[in-house]
């Protein structure tokens, strides 16, 4: 259980790092250079997921033995292409139909985000089991 503990941390600062790239970029797309939100958020967290994939792939998770690092890619970026979509969504629902401020809806969704990202990759991906590195 510590060490589970201890990869959700490792997890945690790796999110919050990626978080403030995505966060950062998409605040500059839209404000300077006239992107609409739900197009800078999806480019801000494409950008964040090679980032986060780099970062949790070498401090949070364990490759699992047998998968070729271009299979743990592949099953990375398909389960942050999810992750986007939930993002989009809930983006899209939150401007466009509730009409809360993007940057508000932004942390809702980065929260849900960071839920299935966990989730699945220590599902998919972890070669440690509950162990952590």
């Amino acid at each position: 259980m510590r060490n589970l503990i201890a990869q959700i941390m490792k997890f945690g600062v790796v999110g919050i790092l990626a978080t403030l790239l995505d966060y950062v970029v998409m605040i500059v797309l839209t404000e300077v250079f006239g992107v609409p939100p739900v197009a800078s958020s999806t480019i801000s967290f494409s950008i964040s997921v090679v980032f986060n994939y780099l970062a949790s792939m070498r401090y949070v998770f364990s490759h699992r033995e047998g998968m070729s690092r271009r299979r743990e890619f592949i099953i990375f970026l398909v389960l942050s292409i999810i992750g986007l979509g939930i993002n989009a969504a809930l983006m899209w629902v939150g401007t466009e139909l509730a009409g809360i401020d993007y940057r508000i809806v932004k942390l809702f969704a980065t929260a849900v985000v960071m839920v299935w990202n966990f989730v699945s990759r220590k599902v998919l991906l972890d070669g440690s089991g509950n162990s952590g590195r």
